[in-house]
């Protein structure tokens, strides 16, 4: 085996992946669930363009991608879709089982997912994801409706998720245009490579 495949082999072990791995994992999860990341960067777009309406659907779509990209997402997205998963195949015993299922408002542990994935951009980006979650615009709309009515499918925690990216994105957007904003100030030498 080479250097190369052990070390892969050895970090599979350790349950590391990295960030282009966990990129794909989570588009393949998303789309898996009914969600692209289009719909996600439509949200992101809603919401930034209405304080810069130069921003485009391809900013914010680099946003998402970034975003999908981090490991605190990787984790957040895997562990609340397989709980919306084991839901619709009734796995949980007790009342939790119900309160997931009907996504009871009194439950909250989905939009703490969401504020902790939204909080990775600060506290506007917690704002963001408020909004998203109170008026539920594109997707996250969808999820919810879905989850609720249908009888088949839960969406309690992959709406908020889908919802703090867009929240996030859209954050993270805002953030790119201050910078390239700041970079034209000509007494600002370096330019450190965005996050």
């Amino acid at each position: 085996m080479t250097a190369r495949r052990t070390e892969l082999s050895m970090n599979r072990q350790k349950n590391l992946y990295s960030r282009d791995e966990m990129f794909r994992i989570n588009v393949a999860k998303l789309e898996e669930r009914g969600v692209t990341v289009d719909d996600i960067a439509a949200i992101a777009l809603r919401q930034q363009s209405r304080w810069n309406p130069a921003i485009s659907l391809q900013e914010c779509r680099e946003s998402v991608e970034k975003i999908l990209s981090l490991r605190d997402v990787f984790h957040l997205l895997l562990l609340g879709a397989e709980i919306d998963r084991l839901t619709e195949e009734k796995a949980f015993h007790g009342p939790i089982q119900e309160i997931l299922a009907s996504d009871l408002g009194l439950f909250g542990i989905d939009e703490l997912f969401g504020l902790e994935l939204a909080g990775l951009y600060g506290t506007i980006g917690k704002t963001n994801f408020g909004d998203i979650d109170v008026n539920k615009p594109g997707i996250v709309a969808v999820l919810n409706d879905l989850g609720k009515h249908d009888g088949k499918s839960c969406h309690t925690f992959l709406d908020d998720i889908v919802g703090a990216i867009a929240a996030a994105a859209s954050t993270r957007v805002a953030q790119v245009e201050n910078e390239i904003e700041a970079r034209r100030d000509p007494t600002i030498v370096d330019q450190p490579k965005l996050f």
